[in-house]
């Protein structure tokens, strides 16, 4: 990740997480993110309604040109990306592997600009809908609307193996052979 804010959102979303893979949408604080807000979404993980925003934040509507709640995610991106925003996305959703994407879009007055995005996934409970929670951080100050989105780079974050609770680790370390202990992973 190249982008501070972006930095920051993972370390905070990766402290949320604990011992899970990813964490439940409801230990995400906004109060604790407040700098950030502007730049953060919400999107569902519903791809036969094209990953609709949930929630966006305003520096990020005003980037895209508007409020853009309900509105398909991929839809933002020029056509020949879209299909590979979708297929990222999904695997955001369904493996649960944050994923970082370089991005670049026109802004107004012609010039090229360069963002990050960054993917997280929520935890999936069930009976709820699975969504997925991102940052779109523009390098430099910038005026929207911009133009639609281009895929320059992405990258899938392999998170480190399953960590393990202190009590099961001094455990481990006193057993001479193969033992097994119940609620272990």
């Amino acid at each position: 990740m190249k982008h501070p804010s972006n930095r920051d959102f993972f370390a905070y979303w990766d402290e949320r997480r604990g011992f899970e893979r990813a964490p439940d949408r409801s230990e995400i604080e906004p109060s604790a993110l407040r700098e950030l807000l502007g730049d953060i979404f919400v999107l569902s993980c519903h791809a036969e309604a094209g990953f609709p925003f949930r929630m966006a934040g305003t520096r990020l509507c005003a980037l895209l040109g508007g409020d853009v709640k309900n509105q398909s995610f991929p839809a933002h991106f020029a056509a020949p990306a879209r299909g590979e925003i979708e297929e990222i996305v999904t695997v955001v959703c369904e493996e649960m592997l944050p994923a970082v994407v370089g991005v670049k879009a026109s802004s107004p007055d012609g010039a090229t600009a360069h963002l990050e995005l960054l993917l997280l996934p929520f935890n999936a409970r069930a009976h709820e809908p699975i969504s997925l929670t991102g940052l779109l951080a523009p390098f430099g100050q910038m005026q929207g609307p911009l133009g639609p989105l281009e895929i320059v780079s992405w990258r899938y974050m392999h998170l480190p193996p399953e960590r393990m609770v202190p009590r099961a680790l001094r455990k481990l370390a006193l057993a001479r052979g193969l033992m097994v202990y119940e609620g272990l992973r």
